[in-house]
């Protein structure tokens, strides 16, 4: 997942980008306006997080410039002021979400996933990339409708990379989530996880690839599997 991060507090913005980069989110940094402006109109982020006091222009201002622009990214906004009315305002002015400091991060991440799900057109939960999907109901994965046939950790392992598809995720990051904190598991054991996942998705279409430097990243190929067959 891409996000644009627009915070103009220095340390609140380097701790946000460093909790980021460890759960395997990319995020670009905008400490005012201008900048958020600048960075909007040349990349595509699946998300944007948006704090509304700016150097230069109060935040909800910046939102409606977006949304006049026809800019339609998601934006979850952070903010001090929990009174109703900004609440209000913003959601009409159309802020996908709120969140007011102080936060966990486990949340501000949370709900980042679930404003990306919504805007891929999984607002019921299901998770697809490509013929690959996995339901809420059964957690079952189905390639090209057929179902896979997946041990628990392959299952931890594509969870993960699915919900994040077209991002990287960091190897601990991708660890942390297949191994429990008691596993004896060495450094490199994600790499079989992946590995036996990689045999099991061949013929589909998508695919596990390694990132260097960041991690491995779950894609599309965007062929047609059932034209192979």
């Amino acid at each position: 997942m891409r996000l644009l991060l627009i915070e103009d507090e220095a340390e609140m913005a380097a701790w946000l980008i460093r909790a980021f980069k460890q759960s395997g989110f990319v995020a670009d940094h905008a400490p005012d306006a201008a900048t958020a402006e600048s960075l909007l109109a040349v990349g595509h982020y699946d998300a944007v997080v948006l704090d509304l006091r700016l150097p230069d222009k109060h935040g909800l201002v910046l939102l409606a410039d977006l949304r006049d622009a026809g800019n339609r990214t998601p934006v979850l906004v952070l903010t001090a002021q929990g009174l109703l009315q900004d609440r209000v305002k913003g959601l009409n002015l159309g802020a996908d979400d709120f969140l007011t400091k102080p936060f966990a991060i486990e949340e501000l991440e949370a709900r980042l996933d679930a404003l990306v799900r919504r805007s891929r057109g999984n607002a019921h939960g299901i998770l697809r990339c490509g013929s690959l999907t996995r339901t809420p109901e059964s957690r079952a994965f189905l390639l090209d409708g057929v179902l896979l046939p997946l041990t628990p950790r392959e299952s931890a392992a594509l969870s993960v990379l699915l919900a994040r598809h077209g991002s990287p995720v960091e190897k601990s990051h991708l660890s942390a989530k297949v191994f429990p904190s008691d596993s004896q598991a060495g450094p490199d054991a994600i790499e079989l996880v992946l590995h036996r996942l990689r045999r099991k998705l061949a013929g589909g279409d998508v695919r596990i690839v390694t990132v260097r430097g960041l991690g491995y990243m779950l894609e599309s190929t965007g062929h047609d599997p059932a034209a192979t067959h």
